[in-house]
């Protein structure tokens, strides 16, 4: 009876085992046509670059041998008197080797490689053009913030050459008992009162009025005739001839 019941087991464990035969099987034929599929695309890649290199180097060794008597030009020129390392021309100034061979690989057409130089060249020089043009424009903004900042320089120094001028000139005509300046600038004035003459001068002879700088010259030359007075110098003269000999000239560069 146990004899039995061990025979029924085995045959059941052997049923279970091919209640699925096929699975394995399409397992296993999957697995091997995928290898062989791999192997295929293997061998292929293998015989194209083979084919390459073999191409390659055979061209390489017949740009690096040397012609033969059986090549025609070749032979030309040993009948002209060629010796093989001699170089070309008459009198042997010419070339010794051949001109070399650039093999093209890129997909691009004739002139392709020629013409992305000649871009690349051309953006180079744009971009060398707009710095030069940027140096330049900041060069020109600083050379006139500098012509501006000594212009407002410049003219501050005149309105107080000016200014030193009119007082020196009120100091000096009341010491000579003269009540009333020549012209009404060449004295100061209340500050209200030459801001209110001066928008009534401005109404009535707009257009007409001197710049600080003529006043300026026509004032220093009225303090040297009439006080031989040189605001520069800080200094009245005696007499005209020590003006003259003394005083470096009438204007403030002449002091400088």
């Amino acid at each position: 009876m146990e004899e039995e019941d061990d025979y029924m087991s085995d045959s059941f464990v052997n049923v279970q085992q091919d209640v699925r035969p096929g699975l394995p099987m399409v397992r296993h034929v999957k697995e091997a046509i995928q290898k062989e599929e791999k192997q295929r695309e293997a061998n292929q890649k293998n015989r194209q670059k083979s084919l390459k290199e073999e191409e390659r180097e055979r061209r390489d060794t017949v740009l690096k041998s040397a012609l033969g008597n059986e090549n025609k030009g070749f032979a030309l020129l040993q009948k002209m008197g060629y010796k093989s390392g001699q170089a070309l021309g008459k009198s042997g100034e010419g070339i010794v080797e051949p001109i070399p061979l650039n093999i093209k690989t890129g997909r691009g057409g004739l002139g392709h490689e020629e013409l992305q130089k000649r871009k690349a060249e051309e953006r180079l020089e744009n971009y060398r053009r707009k710095i030069h043009m940027k140096k330049q424009a900041d060069e020109d903004a600083a050379d006139q913030f500098r012509k501006r900042f000594k212009s407002k320089q410049e003219e501050r120094k005149i309105e107080g050459d000016l200014r030193k001028s009119q007082r020196a000139c009120q100091q000096l005509d009341t010491q000579k008992d003269i009540k009333v300046p020549k012209e009404i600038w060449y004295w100061t004035e209340p500050e209200q009162e030459e801001k209110d003459r001066e928008e009534e001068e401005k109404d009535e002879y707009k257009g007409s009025d001197l710049s600080v700088f003529e006043k300026l010259q026509i004032l220093t030359a009225y303090l040297r005739e009439e006080h031989l007075y040189c605001i520069w110098c800080g200094t009245a003269y005696e007499e005209a001839a020590d003006l003259s000999s003394n005083c470096p000239g009438d204007s403030s560069a002449d002091h400088d």
